[in-house]
Protein backbone atom coordinates (compact mmCIF):
# COMPACT_ATOMS: atom_id res chain seq x y z
CA UNK A 1 0.00 0.00 0.00
CA UNK A 2 1.44 3.57 -0.94
CA UNK A 3 1.66 5.63 1.94
CA UNK A 4 1.97 9.17 2.18
CA UNK A 5 2.89 10.24 5.42
CA UNK A 6 3.79 14.56 6.39
CA UNK A 7 4.89 15.07 9.62
CA UNK A 8 6.35 17.98 12.24
CA UNK A 9 7.75 16.92 15.17
CA UNK A 10 10.59 18.81 17.48
CA UNK A 11 10.72 17.83 21.14
CA UNK A 12 9.16 20.24 23.44
CA UNK A 13 7.31 22.30 20.60
CA UNK A 14 4.85 20.18 18.24
CA UNK A 15 4.52 16.52 17.42
CA UNK A 16 2.03 15.30 14.13
CA UNK A 17 2.19 12.94 11.82
CA UNK A 18 -0.59 12.83 9.09
CA UNK A 19 -1.25 9.20 7.22
CA UNK A 20 -3.12 10.73 3.92
CA UNK A 21 -4.32 7.63 2.74
CA UNK A 22 -5.98 5.94 5.86
CA UNK A 23 -7.26 9.21 6.95
CA UNK A 24 -5.34 8.68 10.42
CA UNK A 25 -3.28 11.71 11.98
CA UNK A 26 -0.64 10.39 14.87
CA UNK A 27 -0.69 12.91 17.68
CA UNK A 28 -1.65 16.48 17.44
CA UNK A 29 0.83 19.12 17.97
CA UNK A 30 0.54 22.99 17.45
CA UNK A 31 0.53 24.39 14.32
CA UNK A 32 -0.72 21.09 12.58
CA UNK A 33 -3.36 22.68 10.63
CA UNK A 34 -1.90 25.57 9.25
CA UNK A 35 0.29 23.33 7.63
CA UNK A 36 -1.51 21.02 6.19
CA UNK A 37 -5.03 23.57 5.30
CA UNK A 38 -7.28 21.30 3.39
CA UNK A 39 -5.75 17.94 4.09
CA UNK A 40 -6.20 18.49 7.21
CA UNK A 41 -9.97 17.69 6.64
CA UNK A 42 -9.07 13.89 5.04
CA UNK A 43 -8.58 13.23 9.10
CA UNK A 44 -11.15 10.87 10.59
CA UNK A 45 -9.04 9.46 13.61
CA UNK A 46 -6.77 11.15 15.92
CA UNK A 47 -4.36 8.50 17.66
CA UNK A 48 -2.70 10.36 20.65
CA UNK A 49 -0.09 9.11 22.62
CA UNK A 50 0.09 10.94 25.54
CA UNK A 51 -1.21 14.19 27.02
CA UNK A 52 2.21 16.07 26.60
CA UNK A 53 1.04 19.42 25.52
CA UNK A 54 3.08 19.04 22.36
CA UNK A 55 1.44 16.08 21.24
CA UNK A 56 -1.96 17.66 22.13
CA UNK A 57 -2.43 21.53 21.62
CA UNK A 58 -3.08 21.65 17.60
CA UNK A 59 -6.85 19.30 18.37
CA UNK A 60 -8.79 22.46 19.39
CA UNK A 61 -8.58 23.44 16.42
CA UNK A 62 -8.50 20.49 13.85
CA UNK A 63 -11.80 19.98 15.18
CA UNK A 64 -13.24 22.62 15.47
CA UNK A 65 -12.52 22.64 11.81
CA UNK A 66 -13.53 19.35 11.29
CA UNK A 67 -16.27 18.11 13.44
CA UNK A 68 -19.16 16.34 11.78
CA UNK A 69 -21.30 13.48 13.67
CA UNK A 70 -19.21 10.51 14.57
CA UNK A 71 -15.86 12.30 13.24
CA UNK A 72 -12.97 12.68 14.07
CA UNK A 73 -12.85 9.95 16.67
CA UNK A 74 -10.14 10.81 18.93
CA UNK A 75 -8.51 7.70 20.85
CA UNK A 76 -6.38 8.21 23.64
CA UNK A 77 -4.35 6.83 26.66
CA UNK A 78 -7.26 5.46 29.04
CA UNK A 79 -5.95 6.49 32.06
CA UNK A 80 -4.91 9.87 30.90
CA UNK A 81 -7.47 12.76 32.76
CA UNK A 82 -6.66 15.20 30.42
CA UNK A 83 -8.56 14.06 27.97
CA UNK A 84 -12.02 13.78 29.29
CA UNK A 85 -11.59 17.34 30.40
CA UNK A 86 -10.47 18.85 27.05
CA UNK A 87 -13.60 17.17 26.04
CA UNK A 88 -16.10 18.64 28.05
CA UNK A 89 -13.89 22.49 27.89
CA UNK A 90 -14.25 21.68 23.72
CA UNK A 91 -17.91 20.97 23.33
CA UNK A 92 -18.39 23.89 26.17
CA UNK A 93 -16.21 26.43 23.88
CA UNK A 94 -17.43 25.05 20.43
CA UNK A 95 -21.12 23.66 20.65
CA UNK A 96 -21.15 22.71 16.97
CA UNK A 97 -18.01 19.97 17.56
CA UNK A 98 -20.75 17.95 19.76
CA UNK A 99 -20.65 15.10 16.88
CA UNK A 100 -17.00 14.37 17.55
CA UNK A 101 -16.15 10.74 19.43
CA UNK A 102 -13.37 10.47 22.01
CA UNK A 103 -12.23 7.39 22.81
CA UNK A 104 -10.09 6.30 25.38
CA UNK A 105 -7.97 3.13 24.60
CA UNK A 106 -5.76 0.70 25.73
CA UNK A 107 -3.83 -2.47 25.11
CA UNK A 108 -5.95 -5.12 23.69
CA UNK A 109 -8.23 -2.70 21.89
CA UNK A 110 -8.85 -3.09 18.16
CA UNK A 111 -9.54 0.11 16.72
CA UNK A 112 -10.93 -0.34 13.33
CA UNK A 113 -10.76 2.66 10.75
CA UNK A 114 -11.45 0.94 7.58
CA UNK A 115 -12.40 -2.63 6.53
CA UNK A 116 -9.27 -3.89 6.13
CA UNK A 117 -7.19 -1.33 8.41
CA UNK A 118 -7.26 -1.83 11.85
CA UNK A 119 -5.02 0.20 15.00
CA UNK A 120 -3.96 -1.96 18.08
CA UNK A 121 -2.47 0.59 21.37
CA UNK A 122 1.27 -0.77 22.42
CA UNK A 123 1.73 0.38 25.79
CA UNK A 124 5.19 2.42 25.71
CA UNK A 125 7.70 3.57 28.86
CA UNK A 126 7.23 7.43 28.33
CA UNK A 127 5.30 8.10 31.60
CA UNK A 128 6.19 5.58 34.74
CA UNK A 129 3.14 3.95 35.91
CA UNK A 130 1.78 0.81 37.92
CA UNK A 131 1.30 -1.94 35.43
CA UNK A 132 -2.06 -1.59 34.71
CA UNK A 133 -2.17 2.35 34.39
CA UNK A 134 -2.04 3.50 30.47
CA UNK A 135 -1.13 6.74 30.21
CA UNK A 136 1.17 6.67 27.03
CA UNK A 137 1.09 4.43 24.98
CA UNK A 138 2.51 3.64 20.94
CA UNK A 139 -0.03 2.42 18.16
CA UNK A 140 -0.04 -0.51 15.20
CA UNK A 141 -1.62 -0.13 12.20
CA UNK A 142 -1.86 -2.73 10.65
CA UNK A 143 -3.59 -4.31 7.20
CA UNK A 144 -5.66 -7.28 7.46
CA UNK A 145 -6.40 -9.67 4.70
CA UNK A 146 -8.24 -13.06 4.35
CA UNK A 147 -6.06 -15.77 2.25
CA UNK A 148 -6.48 -19.30 1.70
CA UNK A 149 -4.96 -21.39 4.41
CA UNK A 150 -1.56 -23.39 3.82
CA UNK A 151 -2.79 -26.16 3.60
CA UNK A 152 -5.40 -25.99 0.92
CA UNK A 153 -3.25 -23.59 -0.92
CA UNK A 154 -2.28 -26.36 -3.94
CA UNK A 155 -5.87 -27.31 -4.42
CA UNK A 156 -7.78 -26.78 -7.89
CA UNK A 157 -10.05 -24.34 -7.59
CA UNK A 158 -13.09 -26.67 -8.11
CA UNK A 159 -11.94 -28.37 -4.80
CA UNK A 160 -11.84 -25.33 -2.56
CA UNK A 161 -15.60 -24.29 -4.42
CA UNK A 162 -16.58 -27.58 -3.21
CA UNK A 163 -15.32 -27.40 0.52
CA UNK A 164 -16.88 -23.84 0.54
CA UNK A 165 -20.30 -25.13 -0.27
CA UNK A 166 -19.79 -27.79 2.12
CA UNK A 167 -18.30 -26.35 4.94
CA UNK A 168 -18.38 -22.34 4.45
CA UNK A 169 -15.77 -20.40 3.39
CA UNK A 170 -14.77 -19.34 6.70
CA UNK A 171 -13.26 -23.01 6.75
CA UNK A 172 -10.54 -22.00 3.36
CA UNK A 173 -9.18 -18.99 5.27
CA UNK A 174 -7.26 -17.07 7.69
CA UNK A 175 -6.82 -13.82 8.90
CA UNK A 176 -3.27 -12.43 8.28
CA UNK A 177 -2.19 -8.76 9.49
CA UNK A 178 0.34 -6.90 8.18
CA UNK A 179 2.14 -4.20 10.49
CA UNK A 180 1.85 -0.96 8.19
CA UNK A 181 3.14 1.17 10.52
CA UNK A 182 4.93 1.58 13.67
CA UNK A 183 4.25 4.65 15.82
CA UNK A 184 6.53 4.83 18.79
CA UNK A 185 5.07 7.90 20.74
CA UNK A 186 7.83 9.03 23.20
CA UNK A 187 9.06 6.52 24.91
CA UNK A 188 12.89 5.10 25.70
CA UNK A 189 13.48 1.22 23.71
CA UNK A 190 12.98 -1.37 25.87
CA UNK A 191 11.34 -3.79 24.27
CA UNK A 192 13.99 -4.33 21.37
CA UNK A 193 11.26 -6.84 19.19
CA UNK A 194 8.35 -4.56 20.01
CA UNK A 195 8.12 -3.21 16.31
CA UNK A 196 9.83 -5.97 14.06
CA UNK A 197 7.87 -6.98 10.92
CA UNK A 198 7.37 -3.09 10.37
CA UNK A 199 6.95 -2.11 7.18
CA UNK A 200 7.52 1.76 8.58
CA UNK A 201 8.47 2.97 11.94
CA UNK A 202 8.16 5.97 12.92
CA UNK A 203 10.22 6.46 15.90
CA UNK A 204 11.50 8.96 18.41
CA UNK A 205 15.41 9.87 18.93
CA UNK A 206 15.49 13.36 21.44
CA UNK A 207 18.75 12.69 22.11
CA UNK A 208 21.60 11.75 20.38
CA UNK A 209 24.09 10.75 22.99
CA UNK A 210 24.64 10.71 26.39
CA UNK A 211 23.33 14.26 27.52
CA UNK A 212 19.45 11.72 27.02
CA UNK A 213 20.11 11.39 31.08
CA UNK A 214 18.81 15.64 31.28
CA UNK A 215 15.11 15.56 31.23
CA UNK A 216 13.31 17.52 28.86
CA UNK A 217 10.56 18.93 31.76
CA UNK A 218 10.43 18.43 34.59
CA UNK A 219 7.26 15.45 35.09
CA UNK A 220 10.57 13.05 34.47
CA UNK A 221 9.22 11.16 31.49
CA UNK A 222 11.36 9.20 29.57
CA UNK A 223 12.70 9.66 25.85
CA UNK A 224 15.11 7.88 23.84
CA UNK A 225 18.64 8.18 22.48
CA UNK A 226 18.91 7.83 18.77
CA UNK A 227 21.78 5.36 19.51
CA UNK A 228 19.24 2.83 21.12
CA UNK A 229 17.13 3.06 18.42
CA UNK A 230 19.76 2.29 15.96
CA UNK A 231 20.69 -0.66 17.44
CA UNK A 232 17.19 -2.21 17.88
CA UNK A 233 16.15 -1.33 14.54
CA UNK A 234 19.59 -3.51 13.23
CA UNK A 235 18.27 -6.55 14.67
CA UNK A 236 14.56 -6.19 13.54
CA UNK A 237 12.68 -6.40 10.54
CA UNK A 238 11.56 -2.40 9.52
CA UNK A 239 11.56 -1.88 5.95
CA UNK A 240 11.80 1.72 6.34
CA UNK A 241 12.34 4.34 9.58
CA UNK A 242 11.43 7.65 10.42
CA UNK A 243 13.19 9.31 13.12
CA UNK A 244 11.37 12.45 14.99
CA UNK A 245 11.35 14.24 18.06
CA UNK A 246 15.01 15.64 17.99
CA UNK A 247 15.85 18.22 20.61
CA UNK A 248 16.17 21.94 19.14
CA UNK A 249 19.72 21.98 20.63
CA UNK A 250 20.96 19.65 17.95
CA UNK A 251 21.88 20.85 14.21
CA UNK A 252 21.09 19.62 11.08
CA UNK A 253 24.53 18.70 10.06
CA UNK A 254 25.04 17.16 13.87
CA UNK A 255 21.58 14.84 13.31
CA UNK A 256 22.79 14.07 10.13
CA UNK A 257 25.63 12.62 11.09
CA UNK A 258 24.73 11.18 13.73
CA UNK A 259 22.60 8.81 11.56
CA UNK A 260 25.09 8.20 9.03
CA UNK A 261 27.69 7.31 11.72
CA UNK A 262 25.14 4.94 13.20
CA UNK A 263 23.85 3.51 10.16
CA UNK A 264 27.17 2.61 9.54
CA UNK A 265 28.16 1.30 13.10
CA UNK A 266 25.22 -1.25 13.19
CA UNK A 267 24.90 -2.35 9.88
CA UNK A 268 21.41 -0.72 9.10
CA UNK A 269 20.77 -0.45 5.55
CA UNK A 270 16.97 -0.23 5.17
CA UNK A 271 16.06 3.57 3.84
CA UNK A 272 16.42 6.59 7.00
CA UNK A 273 14.27 9.56 7.29
CA UNK A 274 14.23 12.37 9.83
CA UNK A 275 12.08 15.56 10.70
CA UNK A 276 14.93 18.02 11.32
CA UNK A 277 13.81 20.49 14.51
CA UNK A 278 11.11 23.06 12.97
CA UNK A 279 10.41 21.70 9.92
CA UNK A 280 7.08 20.38 8.43
CA UNK A 281 7.97 17.53 6.06
CA UNK A 282 5.37 16.27 3.02
CA UNK A 283 5.29 13.26 1.93
CA UNK A 284 8.60 12.06 3.85
CA UNK A 285 8.55 8.87 2.47
CA UNK A 286 9.17 10.40 -1.33
CA UNK A 287 12.44 12.19 -0.28
CA UNK A 288 15.62 10.95 -0.32
CA UNK A 289 17.06 8.84 2.92
CA UNK A 290 19.86 10.11 5.66
CA UNK A 291 21.73 7.30 4.44
CA UNK A 292 21.72 7.01 0.74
Amino acid sequence: MKLTITGYSTALFSTWYLLEELGILMDAGDGLTAALLQKSRKINYVFISHADRDHLTGLLQLNQLNAREGLPVICYPRDSTSFPAMEAFSKKFDPHITGTKWKAVGPGDEIWVKDDIVVLPVRNEHVTTEPHIIRSVGYKVMQVKQKVKPELAGLPVAALKQIIMERGKESTTMEVRTNLVGYSGDTPVVDMQRWDQTGVLIHEATFLGSEGGVKLAAHKNKHSKLEEVMEMVSHIAVEQLILGHFSSRYTAETIDRSIKDLCDKYAVNIPVFRLLPGLTVKDILSGTPVNR
